[in-house]
This record gives C-alpha cells, sequence and structure tokens, in this order.
C-alpha cells in the first residue's frame, strides 16, 4: 500500500509499504480522505526526533485524520459501513492506571500515530479501534472532519483552564493550535479573547472571528492591550500555546490575582519560570498534554456552527503532492494556518 514514508531525518518518499490491516472483533477499517499536516509531523521530517521520540526507523506520517467506514468488526455496535468519521490517533491500555482515572491522554503505554514507533495514516487504508472512532454529522465535511484533532488540543485547553462565563482571555501564539484554543475558550464561555503574535498574516485570520482581538506585539504591548480591556485587572485566563522561552518572560505580569496559567505550547529549550511571581498572584497553573474525552465535544462543537475551521484551512494537496505538501510546511510561511493532504481521488 502506497503511503508517505520519513525514512530518516530530512528523508520524504512516497512508496509502497506493508502495513497491517487485519480487522480485529473490536475494529473499523476506514478509507483516508484527508488528513491534516501536523507541527509534530513537520518537527519529525526537520529534526528527527521530538524529545525521547526518535526516528529510527522508516515511519508513515500523519495524524490528523477523515475517512470513511468500510469494514466492521464483528463486536462493533455504533458504525456501520459507508459511516463518515475522524478517529482520535492515541490509543491507550485501557486497564492503566491513568486510563482507569479518566486521563487516558498521559498514559504511558498510549500509541500515538506518527509517534516513533508507530506508523501514521498518510496513506489509502488504516485499521483503528471503533472506540476511537467518532462519526460525522452530516454538515461536517472530511476536511473540518480532519481538523477535529488539533480542535481537540484547544478543547482540552479551555476545559483545563475552568473557564467562568464572561471571562476575558489571553492566548499567546497565533498559530494553528493557538487560534483553535481561542475559538475553544469563547466556545466555552469567554466574552473576548485577545491573540497576540509577531505574524501580521495570521493575527488577521484570528482577527476574523467575532470575540477576537488580534494583538501584533511588534506594533502594540500586550500588557497594555490587557491593561486596557481589563482596567488594570489583568486577564482571567493566560493560554501560552507558542512555545517560545521569551513568551515565558513576565507572563504572570498578565494575569490578574487569582487567575490560571494554561501552559499549550510545548517549548524545546529550557523556560525561566518565575516562581515568586506565581506565589504573590496565587496563579493557578495547568498543563496540557493532547486530550481526553473531548473528541465527541469537539466534533458537536463544530456541527453545531458555534466553531468554524473552515477559515483556518490554507491549502489541501493531492496525496501525490505530499511531499511537496511538507517542503512547504516546513517554510512555516506567515499565511499558512493549516495544510491539508486529500489521499482519496
Amino acid at each position: 500500500m502506497k503511503a508517505l514514508v520519513l525514512e530518516r531525518k530530512g528523508e520524504l518518499k512516497l512508496r509502497d509499504i506493508d502495513l497491517p490491516l487485519d480487522v480485529g472483533v473490536d475494529d473499523v477499517k476506514i478509507a483516508i480522505d484527508t488528513v491534516g499536516v501536523c507541527g509534530s509531523d513537520v518537527h519529525y521530517y526537520t529534526h528527527g526526533a521530538i524529545g525521547s521520540f526518535v526516528v529510527r526507523e522508516p515511519m508513515v506520517l500523519g495524524h490528523e485524520a477523515a475517512g470513511t467506514v468500510t469494514e466492521v468488526g464483528a463486536g462493533v455496535k455504533h458504525l456501520r459501513v459507508g459511516d463518515r468519521v475522524c478517529m482520535e490517533p492515541g490509543v491507550p491500555n485501557m486497564s492503566s492506571r491513568a486510563s482507569k482515572l479518566g486521563i487516558y491522554n498521559v498514559d504511558p503505554d498510549v500509541r500515538f500515530w506518527a509517534t516513533p514507533p508507530v506508523h501514521g495514516v498518510l496513506t489509502p487504508s488504516v485499521v483503528h479501534p471503533a472506540a476511537f472512532t467518532y462519526k460525522l454529522p452530516d454538515n461536517v465535511s472530511f476536511a473540518e472532519g480532519a481538523m477535529v484533532e488539533p480542535f481537540a488540543v484547544g478543547l482540552q485547553a479551555a476545559t483545563r483552564a475552568k473557564i467562568t462565563p464572561g471571562d476575558v482571555a489571553v492566548v499567546i501564539g497565533c498559530g494553528p493550535i493557538g487560534i483553535m484554543t481561542a475559538l475553544a475558550a469563547l466556545a466555552g464561555g469567554c466574552s473576548k479573547v485577545l491573540v497576540s503574535d509577531l505574524s501580521a498574516p495570521k493575527l488577521n485570520i484570528a482577527g476574523q472571528y467575532s470575540g477576537i482581538t488580534p494583538v501584533n506585539i511588534k506594533e502594540t504591548s500586550l500588557l497594555d492591550a490587557i491593561s486596557s480591556v481589563t482596567d488594570g485587572w489583568g486577564a482571567d485566563i493566560v493560554f501560552e500555546a507558542s512555545g517560545s522561552p521569551r513568551a515565558h518572560q513576565g507572563i504572570f505580569d498578565l494575569l490578574r490575582p487569582g487567575g490560571a496559567l494554561v501552559l499549550v505550547g510545548l517549548p524545546v529549550e529550557p523556560v525561566a519560570f518565575d516562581v515568586p511571581a506565581s506565589i504573590f498572584k496565587e496563579a493557578r497553573i495547568e498543563t496540557v498534554f493532547r486530550y481526553a474525552n473531548n473528541y465527541d465535544r469537539a466534533v458537536n462543537l463544530i456541527a453545531s456552527g458555534k466553531v468554524d475551521l473552515k477559515p483556518l484551512i490554507t491549502e489541501t494537496f493531492a496525496f501525490n503532492d505530499s511531499i511537496a505538501a511538507f517542503e512547504r510546511a516546513a517554510k512555516g510561511l506567515p499565511e499558512d494556518v493549516k495544510l491539508q493532504i486529500r489521499v482519496s481521488e
């Protein structure tokens, strides 16, 4: 079966590869339609590793996916052949202590698509547990279905923030996850969300949404923008979604006393953390790793029309142009938010 294979750091090939397609009693087989290009996929391509996850042998990329069910296992009751679905890419050990606590996203044994040594889904067909496969409503396209995975990260962040209706939030970083965190915060009850970045094109996209105020920190102090909106009190919630160590400098100045700092972005360099500043404001600090128990809620929010992710899809590439899609993503063009690959003909 043809797939987009990361042979080693910096080398991609679109070639045939043997992948297991046996359908177990609780599994479904899915014909892949659309796959999003994620920053982690690109990082494996350009760096060959993310932390302790190192590409040591060829690996199929892709984990943001939607498609059509083509076969169901004998024990599957909620899905049928022909159903349009999206898939949660992390499969935990359901008997683990983490899973029993409801935090299966941090199960040490979780198998996550396109995370070494687990293959991803940039290939025409995959087999996946039905329990982590979700039917798409008729008004949700495959392209939107493939956006559920990154939106679930934003929804996890909004959930961890424990939003109170009317809260004012700030999102640092206007990449795909930053914008989706802002949209999730609005859906969760925030009255307004300020989103900061250096990229004018991305801020212009974020600013199209009602309730989001873009702040270009080349031109405006984020602290001044927050002070203006909150009469100097500070934001109720600050979401750090850039992963930049510089963003952590003075971050507690943005927060009101007793507010929440939610860490979403993953720095690749050490971060100086101002413990006294966090204590003086008795800040609540939350962290986000992927998502748990919110994939179906993400689908429902998109279907309701309260969250529109379509403006975030910059371009869709044909499967045969997958390598070009990754080369484009690796450039990090300021006008690009989300690139997708259409696997089906």
